[in-house]
């Protein structure tokens, strides 16, 4: 089974499927290893980490479709991939809707912000048009190559138009064919509810939960309960990772050394194992007996 039809099938469980939020190969592969079902590849994180600077739209589509590439070659959950406005109008969509699923997204998302786009909990945002929009949709409905990859229709109206117009433009969006629908940065419990109550029906929700963002932080079981199906963390990770960093280098200025640090990381033979140094030894030797001796020589600890 695809990832993509594996996608649609843990969608239909009746359980809210969590995603957290992946840049690269090594968080992919993470995530995969702590057992988690699907990853959101979050166009913030991205920005964050291949070019350092926020989420305004920056990112081209091929610097995502690389991404999506390197962590599809390392995991085999499902990828749902925030592909920002599409990188243009309905025919740069569908460039996009073929180039990210051939690398290896399992769903796609897109917004109905104007270019430049930012991030959704931020302030000053503008809208297209719905027809635009729903334009759009349909243009990425007709380009996918495989009828499992879901088209996922964001609409960030909540913080322009007002609440209901929001709900307003997502009925349309799902009238047009989107596969499911992410109604962004609702206020408050209720306002998810009565998004529930006006589109579940339709296609499967996506709620995002962004750690001091415009919607509050609730458990995903309860957001199960209030009728959705995907829970995304899109910036959990990096900002977890960039904390940890932040601690680690501000040690290693004071002191001069990690040694204080040690129990803050993992060991040369832990992290070999996870990026599955004796996997691949293993298979070196199958073919060539090349690698024979590489984990005989771990605690050489060459890292460059």
């Amino acid at each position: 089974m695809s990832p993509a039809a594996k996608l649609r099938q843990e969608l239909n469980s009746g359980v809210p499927l969590i995603a957290p939020g992946v840049y690269d190969a090594l968080t992919a592969l993470m995530v995969e290893q702590a057992g988690f079902r699907c990853a959101y590849v979050s166009g913030a994180s991205v920005s964050f980490t291949k070019l350092g600077r926020p989420d305004l739209g920056l990112t081209t589509m091929n610097e995502v479709s690389d991404s999506i590439a390197r962590m599809r070659e390392r995991v085999d959950i499902p990828l749902v991939v925030d592909a920002d406005t599409g990188f243009g109008n309905a025919l740069n969509v569908q460039r996009t809707v073929k180039l990210f699923e051939r690398m290896g997204a399992s769903a796609i998302q897109l917004e109905d912000q104007t270019l430049p786009k930012r991030c959704g909990h931020l302030a000053g945002k503008t809208l297209v048009s719905v027809e635009e929009m729903t334009g759009k949709l349909k243009a990425a409905l007709d380009a996918r190559l495989d009828v499992d990859t879901m088209i996922i229709a964001r609409t960030d109206a909540v913080a322009v138009e007002g609440f209901e117009a929001a709900l307003d433009r997502a009925e349309a969006y799902a009238d047009a064919g989107a596969d499911m629908l992410f109604v962004e940065a609702p206020r408050d419990e209720a306002q998810l509810r009565k998004v529930s109550e006006r589109l579940s029906g339709k296609v499967p929700l996506l709620v995002n939960m962004v750690e001091g963002g415009r919607t509050p932080l609730i458990p995903a079981g309860r957001l199960g309960e209030l009728g959705f199906s995907l829970v995304i963390y899109p910036g959990a990770m990096v900002r977890v990772i960039t904390k940890a960093a932040q601690d680690y280098l501000g040690v290693l200025k004071t002191d001069g050394t990690t040694a204080n640090m040690l129990d803050d990381m993992l060991d040369f033979s832990q992290v070999m194992e996870l990026v599955g140094l004796s996997s691949m030894v293993a298979d070196g030797q199958a073919y060539t007996g090349d690698l024979k001796s590489a984990t005989d020589h771990a605690d050489d600890h060459s890292q460059s």
